[in-house]
Order: structure tokens, then sequence, then C-alpha cells
């Protein structure tokens, strides 16, 4: 058996999490993917796979050479593309990755538009809440909504984010006025898991290079942006997201900004690849293609903000929720 054919199967099985579909992928007989691993096994001299009947867990050496694998056939993709030089058109399988509600809100629909544009390329969308190393995973794009660390990926510049804090005017015409972050204290927070489920950093006050640390106990912790937004929404107390998670709800007057002149500084967006990747066709393409449809998103969603209505919703009748 071809020993690269077999890394593509094995790689396969990786991404689809199981040996059968790892057949579907790749169009072979579940016998011939689990002989490929066989083959591989048999050849580095140790087990690269923890199979069970619902899925595969990579052993310790398995974890080295699917990194391993990812390499060889990216450079071996690479060498055929540079020899097809520029009569390379795309085509193939371009993976992306990005945060879940980032993906399906702003990418999603840039991804669906260059599918249709460019026909001989397929795209597999990882919509991940966590860090991903896009090398050892295999990716050769992603959308990236942080300060980016020095690295050898290649990022382009989108946009920016601003960090809000937002309730329903409802609920801020029946609560203390907030106006500064000690305020915070007295109001009922509902704190997202991974952005400071018990307490909220803002810049530091004029002549202190030390930020302010706000505690809270919150009345509730998610771990989903849409569930944080829900809640505020129905007017359950104040919490804090990225402004493209709200852009719409503010606009539509049903979450307001507080807070706006103790926001930290503005969090930059970039769609980034690993180093030489964007000489690839297709991940070429797809950067030139998606770029300006990312940048204009951006603007519209931070024009969005800054034209919100301010004028608070009157409170409802009768007794407030608590949440």
């Amino acid at each position: 058996m071809d020993r690269i054919d077999a890394m593509k199967v094995f790689v396969a099985a990786l991404d689809e999490g199981s040996l059968a579909g790892a057949s579907r992928r790749t169009g072979r007989s579940p016998a011939a993917v689990s002989r490929a691993v066989a083959f591989l096994e048999a050849h580095v001299g140790v087990p690269l796979l923890h199979r069970t009947t619902r899925s595969l867990k990579l052993s310790e050496a398995g974890e080295r050479y699917a990194v391993a694998c990812r390499k060889v056939l990216m450079e071996l993709e690479e060498a055929d593309r540079s020899a097809a030089g520029e009569r390379s058109v795309p085509h193939g399988t371009l993976t992306i990755t990005a945060t879940m509600f980032a993906g399906v809100e702003i990418l999603r629909p840039i991804v669906d538009a260059y599918m249709d544009a460019f026909p001989t390329v397929s795209v597999r969308l990882h919509l991940l809440e966590r860090a991903v190393n896009l090398i050892d995973e295999g990716m050769d794009l992603a959308l990236r909504i942080t300060h980016l660390p020095d690295s050898t990926l290649v990022a382009q510049p989108v946009g920016e984010v601003r960090r809000v804090v937002v309730a329903a005017p409802r609920y801020l015409a029946a609560h203390p006025r907030i106006g500064e972050p000690a305020d915070l204290a007295k109001h009922q927070i509902i704190a997202m898991r991974h952005m400071g489920p018990e307490s909220w950093s803002f810049p530091p006050l004029d002549g202190s290079s030390v930020p302010r640390a706000i505690a809270f106990t919150p009345r509730l912790v998610v771990n989903n942006v849409r569930a944080a937004i829900a809640s505020a929404v129905d007017g359950h107390g104040v919490t804090r997201l990225l402004s493209y998670h709200v852009a719409t709800e503010i606009r539509q007057g049903q979450l307001q900004v507080v807070l706006a002149d103790a926001e930290p500084p503005r969090i930059p967006v970039h769609l980034v690849a690993p180093y030489g990747r964007l000489s690839v066709p297709k991940v070429r393409a797809f950067a030139d293609f998606a770029l300006p449809l990312l940048r204009t998103r951006f603007a519209s969603l931070a024009k969005d903000l800054e034209m919100a209505p301010t004028r608070p919703i009157p409170p409802r009748r009768g007794r407030m929720s608590a949440g």
C-alpha cells in the first residue's frame, strides 16, 4: 500500500472522527480504510489510534504522527501547486476556522457565496470555542478576533470590535444608574464563562497604570453568546460581550450600551493563514474574495453601534423579574 495514500486516509479518519467517515470521504470501503490505518501502524511499529465502536482517539504516538502527516500532505500539495504554476485554478477542500458566533453570523454567508463563485472548491468550516493551531490541525485560514501574538501566521486586518457592557433599557430604568464600573456591584450580572465569570477588567483611571478589576457574584453564568443576549434582552441583568455580538439588538433598541467611556482598547479582527498558504490558489482565492466582504461587514457593524438609539424604553408595568 502507498504510504502517502494511507496518510490521507488516516488524516481523513481524524477529520471525520471515525473510520466510517473516512470511508465516505475518501470513497474507499471500510475494510480498505482499516487496512490503511493498520499499514501505518505496522510501518511505525506502534498503535496510532484507540478504536471504539463510535469514535477514535489518538494514542500519544498517534498525536505526534498526525501532526507530521498533515505537514507532509500540505508540502505535497504545495509541490503540486508549484509545478502547475499559474495555470493552477482553485480546487480541492479549503479548511477554515472561527468561533461559533462569528462563523455562523459573519463567515458562513461569505463561505456560501465563495462556493457559488468557485464550484471546484469545497469548504470545511470548523466552529470552535478554543485556540486552534492552524498548522498542527491542518487549517488553511482562520478569522481571529483578538490581539495577535508575534507568530509565523500571515495576518490581514479586516476591522475592529469593542468590548461593551449592555443591558435592556427597561432594566436600566428600573435599577440604579450605572455611571462607573464600580456601580456594577449593585446589579444583576449575566456572565460568560470564558469572558470573566467573576470579574471584569476596565482601563486604569487617569494617573494610574493599574487596570480596574470589578468583582461580582453573577446571577447567571452561561457558555453561549446567544443565551447571554437573550437573558439581557429579557431584562434579567447586565452582560458584557463583543460589539458584533449585540449590534443588531442595540440597533433595534433592545439593548443599550453603558460605560462606553470606560471601554478597553478595541480588539482587532484579522483573517490569518499559515506562512506560505496564501500562495495556494484556493486559499488566495478565498482571501481575495472574503477580505472586502469582511471589511464591509465589520465597518457596517461599527456604524450600527455608533448610530444606535439611546432613548430608554419605558419600564414594564408591574413587578420586575429578578431573573
